[in-house]
Formats: C-alpha cells, structure tokens, sequence
C-alpha cells in the first residue's frame, strides 16, 4: 500500500508517499481502507522536530490521525464493526494518511448516514480539540466568549459548539471570513493591531471566556481583558498558559469514541458545519501542507488516498 513517510526532521520536502507493507488486524482492531485522512498543524511541528521533547518521532515515521473509511478486515475479539462498515475515527499510531490503517475497535464509530466522507475524515482532531476548549471555559447563556483562530479548522468549530451552550461568541479572523461567521451567529472582530479595542467595543462590556486557538500572545490579550485565568483555554500557548494559570484542554481531554460520536451525529443533521477548505489526493501531500502552513485557511485540508 502507498503511505506517507518521512525518515528525518524537517520542511515539507521529507515527506515521501512509499510502497509499505499493508498491515494486519490483531485482536480487538479493524483494518480500514481509508477514503478520507485530515491534516493537522500539530503534525507539521512533529515534522520539524520542534515537539520532539512532548512526541519524538520514530524513523521512518508515518502521519496522521483522523480518518474515515471501509473496514476491510477485523480482528478477533472485535465488538460492534463487521467487513464492509463505514466507519470514521483515530489512531494514535501515526498512521492514517496511507491506503489502508489498522485502528483499535474502541477508537471507531459508524459513520452516520448523511455525513460525507471529507467531514468524516476530519472531524477527530478538530473536533475533540474545540469541544474540550469550549467544555474547559463552560459557556453560558449569560457569558461573552472570545475566539481567537475563529474559522481555522479548530476555531470554526469551537464558535458553533459555544453557541449551542447560548453563550455570545466574538470570533477573531480575518475580514474575508466575517460572513461566513455573521451567518452562523458569532459576532466576527478582525484580528491585528487595536484587537483588544475592538473586542471591548464588540463585547459592549466585560469577556468571560476565552479560547485560544491561534497561540501568538493571545493568552496574554485575554488577561488583559480581565478574563479569570480559569476560564482560559489555550491549545498553542502552554508556556503562557503555565505563567497565568489558564487551562490546555485539547484533543487529550476528549479523546474517545463517545465524544467523535456526538460530533459526527451533530454534523449529519446540520446542526454542526466542518467546514472543508479543500482535498488533495495522497501524492500531493507536500502541496496540502504547503497550502496549510499559510496559516489562513478556512476549515480542514482532506487528504483522499
């Protein structure tokens, strides 16, 4: 099977699309030729080697997480996943962006009728990631909450996510991205220079909550604002996050099958967008990346092996 590797840190040249050996399920795991894989940003700082110390890579190393696809074989001891099941989920193997994956039972939902095969390949990293922000700041229907990164592929979920907990969102993008966060109820604030003027005019009083999807001084932005270090939440920012007190509730903290579940029920009936920038077969994943570490890009970048 073809397979992403890369066999030393750096740019986006060490990425290689090889011929592997297609692997086997053991007990308890389902082999799924996958139809759709997301890329992340995390795995272009595991690339550079700049998150070596946190998760050091074994050469060769293969990438990705997400996935979605047709169970093709199963393992003993499988429960609830039979040959030929649409499935999405995770692995924790670096492994999805590649022809065929093995993936833990425990780590697979069926994929719900009405849900496409982009979004379903997606929606794990993204998804978990803006539900553990939103759950780490608990908006309420009284509470302002700022969005830093708000249409990045975790920002423009962890906006819909707070509003269906009645919270007012202010979300911080660029001005191509406001309608796209009007029509969905998020009061859009432009980011850069004077932000923290405009979120206070947007807020027509105090900040509650803030979730940080971008890194960059935002943390600090958000104290200034009088944010409680508490209701916090940072994804980029840890060391910041160390300084104040404020929270990093990520992908970690709602990393189960239960979760990835709600979600993609929530995304087949319309009540939850994932919002798909755009795809590019498994060869040309040097030009997805390329396209990803512009930093301004509006949802996910699907990978079709």
């Amino acid at each position: 099977m073809k397979a992403v590797r890369f066999h030393e840190y750096g740019e986006i040249d060490v990425l290689r699309v090889e011929e592997v050996k297609r692997p086997g399920p053991g007990p308890g795991q389902v082999l799924v030729e996958v139809r759709s894989a997301g890329i992340q940003p995390g795995e272009v700082m595991i690339r550079k080697g700049a998150r070596h110390e946190r998760w050091p890579a074994a050469f060769p190393s293969g990438q990705g997480s997400d996935l979605a696809g047709v169970a093709v074989e199963v393992g003993t001891q499988v429960r609830g996943f039979a040959v030929g099941d649409e499935v999405l989920g995770f692995t924790h193997d670096r492994a999805s962006h590649a022809e065929f994956v093995v993936v833990d039972d425990v780590n697979l939902v069926s994929r719900p009728q009405g849900l496409s095969w982009d979004v379903a390949g997606s929606l794990y990293v993204a998804g978990t990631t803006a539900y553990a922000s939103v759950f780490a700041v608990d908006p309420g229907p009284a509470d302002t909450v700022v969005v830093s990164g708000a249409a990045g592929g975790v920002g423009s979920l962890a906006v819909q996510l707070a509003r269906r907990h009645g919270a007012t969102v202010i979300g911080l993008a660029s001005e191509r991205n406001h309608a796209w966060l009007k029509d969905r109820g998020v009061v859009p604030v432009k980011y850069g220079e004077g932000v923290a003027e405009r979120i206070e005019q947007a807020a027509g009083g105090n900040v509650d909550a803030f979730i940080d999807t971008f890194g960059d001084g935002y943390v600090e932005l958000a104290v200034e604002l009088g944010v409680r270090p508490e209701r916090i939440n940072t994804i980029r920012d840890w060391q910041a996050a160390a300084r104040v007190g404020a929270r990093t509730y990520g992908e970690g903290s709602a990393a189960c099958a239960v979760v990835l579940g709600k979600l993609a029920r929530l995304a087949a009936c319309g009540e939850l967008e994932v919002p798909i920038a755009r795809t590019y077969p498994l060869e040309r994943v040097r030009d997805a990346f390329r396209e990803l570490e512009q930093g301004h890009t509006h949802g996910k970048i699907v990978l079709r092996p």
